[in-house]
């Protein structure tokens, strides 16, 4: 995307940056339009503006929903999938040897990998991540495989519980992926986001000038609140974000839990 080729804070600046542009430029306009006519109307112009802001107001609250209720998604599925990786090595141990402790060695592989993940901040390194997990996958499926072929035990229910669990790794990869990396903000809507804001701002400016007032100190003020407001979208949408990171406390936990295991 775009909006990814611009740091979080970077991104803040030229936000706020375009806002106090966008008002100065209603502002202008309105000094123009004043001196040439006195048939535009306050009460009007302010209607207008409000209206503006009212559809900016519901634009940023819609994308912080969309950004929000993923973001909630990303943390409920390295929950689940903490749960599925400890279920998984804990039915490892029906394994008969040597596959139990290469299975075991590359599950603890596996946790260290998705943690690895999320702390990766470039495409590369989590394409990367991406593949050595996939690997990983394979290895440990061929394992089942090949025991659901030669061992007997394995084709139980207990051997059933086991080849899901593995299934079950594979699925939750598959969706921390689909949610971390593609699932995203539609470019449409950060367009649309940010003319509402140029358009809202040129109101405000505009409205401004229509009603002699000098121009205000509290056009900072604007700028950063709509400047935060849209950087903090991005951070929560961003996919290697490195100012609202996902929490990996369950995977960190399980890592433990593995390493002081016999």
């Amino acid at each position: 995307m775009i909006i990814d080729a611009l740091p979080i804070w970077l991104l803040f600046l030229v936000t706020a940056a375009l806002v106090v542009l966008a008002v100065e430029i209603g502002f202008r306009l309105g000094k123009i339009v004043r001196l040439r006519s006195d048939e535009e109307r306050e009460s009007a112009v302010s209607a207008i503006a409000g209206a503006i802001l009212g559809l900016l107001a519901f634009m940023l609250a819609f994308t912080f929903s969309i950004a929000s209720d993923r973001y909630d998604t990303k943390k409920g599925l390295v929950r689940e999938e903490a749960n599925v990786l400890r279920t998984a090595w804990q039915r490892s141990d029906f394994l008969q040897e040597p596959d139990r402790t290469k299975t075991k060695a590359l599950l603890r592989e596996y946790v260290g990998n998705r943690i690895a993940f999320t702390q990766a901040f470039n495409p590369d390194t989590a394409e990367a991540s991406i593949d050595d997990a996939t690997r990983i996958q394979h290895e440990v499926w061929a394992m089942a495989v090949l025991n659901a072929k030669t061992d007997p035990f394995m084709n139980s229910d207990i051997g059933a519980m086991y080849v899901e669990s593995i299934n079950q790794i594979a699925d939750l990869n598959a969706l921390r992926v689909n949610h971390g990396l593609q699932a995203r903000v539609p470019t449409g809507i950060w367009f649309v986001l940010y003319v509402l804001v140029i358009l809202g701002m040129i109101a405000v400016g505009y409205h401004t000038a229509i009603a002699e007032s000098r121009r205000s100190r509290v056009t900072t003020v604007l700028a950063i609140s709509f400047s935060l407001v849209i950087a903090l979208i991005a951070a929560l949408d961003h996919p290697m974000s490195r100012f609202i990171s996902i929490p990996q406390q369950p995977l960190v936990s399980l890592q433990l839990e593995m390493k002081n295991t016999p």
